[in-house]
């Protein structure tokens, strides 16, 4: 049973990256003005980069194959994405703030999951 659970666990995981890759990759206009809000540098360019990360990692996962590769690329996209993107602190709208809290809480907790994977 454990097998299947973690079979399922990284195909779960992986559509999670692909669907953002998806977003990142295809539909980019819509996100480049909130990444330039955010003080991105090279905010087009910065979204299609990390769109070929979640990609990578994406792939990864719902293939089983190449792991140590497609956890590194996660990680590449998800620590200065949660930092730069999800800053709480500095919102001061407080349902801005509590947004993006729990967006920040959600990306510690799957960095923390790709740490245990390494």
């Amino acid at each position: 049973m454990l097998g299947i659970s973690f079979i399922v666990g990284h195909v779960i995981v992986g559509l999670y990256f692909l669907i953002n890759a998806y977003s990142h990759l295809f539909k980019s206009s819509d996100m480049v003005g909130y990444a330039a809000s955010k003080k991105v540098p090279s905010p087009r360019l910065a979204i299609i980069v990390s769109g070929l990360l979640l990609l990578v990692a994406g792939l990864s996962f719902v293939s089983g194959m190449y792991m140590f590769y497609g956890i590194i690329a996660a990680l590449v996209f998800m620590i200065p994405v949660t930092i730069m993107m999800h800053n709480f602190w500095a919102e001061t709208d407080p349902m801005a703030k509590m947004n993006q809290r729990i967006s920040f809480l959600k990306n510690v907790a799957i960095i923390g999951f790709l740490l245990m994977l390494l």
